[in-house]
């Protein structure tokens, strides 16, 4: 798979998302351990936005291979039990990195 088709899939994922109910700001970058560029998704004023980016003010960055990445936003992977087991690492806060992982239940 390639970084193209994981933003492509999670745009598609979070297309439905209705930001306006979300209270707050996030921003998370993901960086595909086994791609060159990280993208990011934030959440402000009430729009969700998903771009191939490097987003230097995160709050928090993901670090994890694409194939687990996408496992872990289809649900096919749980979040907690790839942080646990080292599939994925967290650089920052936690707790909106978990938000981002609510965002796709």
């Amino acid at each position: 798979m390639t970084r193209a088709n994981v933003i492509k899939k999670i745009k598609e994922l979070t297309a439905d998302f209705d930001a306006s109910s979300y209270n707050g700001f996030l921003a998370v970058q993901v960086t595909l351990s086994d791609f060159d560029e990280p993208f990011y998704v934030e959440i402000k004023d009430g729009e969700l936005s998903v771009e191939p980016y490097e987003y230097h003010d995160r709050q928090a960055n993901l670090i994890i291979t694409s194939t687990n990445f996408v496992k872990m936003i289809t649900g096919t992977l749980d979040s907690t039990l790839a942080f646990t087991t080292g599939k994925l690492k967290i650089d920052g806060d936690i707790g909106k990195a978990s938000e981002l992982g609510n965002l796709f239940k």
